[in-house]
């Protein structure tokens, strides 16, 4: 089977699942783990490199109220790969290439090619999508297996935190404007012992004032921005000029705002979100057994 991933999750799926030699084609994106970099890049953005956070957050709403994508799929790749499967989705139009981008290549070029869209929008339908992979795949127990592994890890989180007092978490997907988190990230945060005080469970992320931020008065900050890994969003933080009254806000003033790797943990609906839940549970059980500042 010659697949070609339109998502670095997918890709990251695959690659968990043994299918390293059955992927032909794969997004600019798509760089886990090292080994997908080698495999030939079908996807691209249309936005340039280089740009601030101020300046991506613009293009992005350029294409989007000119209902253009930012992503440009090579067809001429395609036409000649023949793939079997392209797995891409519907669910972000900026986080990666849609069916709808497709459409028009499938209709002319690719009539036997097979389409599948993962469209996850909580943690359940993640791991019920590497089911899903799994098995249009031929690997089903290893989906099974990964699943079952992930599923358990979860589950000693969820014992390990349902009696400490949930922190009052403040959860940012950008800075510039400021975005809460949506969809999985709200319930990694309470597996892990949390309570994201602007994100909504299910649904996608959101812009937010800066007004909205500064009540939430949170015990934890955790930055991360779309797409960025850890020491990109460290950098973002360090030279972010803050409003006034961000310095006032509790997590600041103990210095408990967590730059993380969005890129990695957070942004993409493939099996390392169980790490990044992990992460924020390790993050959030050192303040609350650290000693009080005198």
């Amino acid at each position: 089977m010659k697949i070609c991933s339109f998502l670095p999750s997918a890709t990251e799926i695959l690659f968990a699942l043994g299918l390293d030699d059955s992927i032909v084609g794969v997004t600019f994106e798509c760089n886990y783990p090292p080994r997908a970099r080698s495999k030939r890049v079908v996807v691209n953005a249309k936005i340039p490199p280089g740009l601030s956070a101020a300046q991506i957050d613009e293009e992005v709403a350029s294409y989007v109220a000119r209902g253009e994508s930012i992503y440009r799929i090579d067809a001429d790749a395609l036409r000649e790969i023949q793939p079997d499967l392209i797995i891409t989705q519907d669910l972000c139009h900026v986080c990666a290439a849609s069916s709808d981008d497709l459409a028009a290549i499938l209709e002319s070029h690719l009539p036997h090619t097979k389409v599948m869209s993962l469209n996850p929008h909580n943690l359940e339908e993640v791991w019920n999508d590497i089911l899903t992979v799994g098995d249009a795949t031929g690997r089903w127990p290893q989906a099974e297996a990964l699943v079952s592994d992930i599923q358990a890890r979860m589950a000693k989180l969820r014992h390990e935190t349902r009696r400490q007092p949930p922190l009052r978490v403040l959860f940012l997907e950008w800075l510039d404007p400021p975005y809460a988190a949506g969809h999985w990230v709200p319930e990694m945060v309470a597996l892990a012992g949390g309570e994201d005080l602007l994100g909504v469970y299910n649904k996608p992320g959101f812009r937010v004032s800066w007004e909205s931020v500064l009540r939430t008065q949170p015990d934890v900050v955790i930055v991360s921005p779309c797409g960025y890994d850890e020491s990109q969003a460290r950098a973002e933080l360090n030279q972010f000029q803050f409003p006034e009254g961000w310095e006032d806000l509790p997590a600041v003033q103990l210095g408990h705002v967590f730059p993380v790797d969005a890129q990695s943990y957070f942004a993409r609906p493939g099996p390392r979100l169980a790490e990044g839940t992990e992460l924020l549970a390790n993050i959030f059980s050192s303040l609350l057994t650290a000693e009080p500042k005198r």
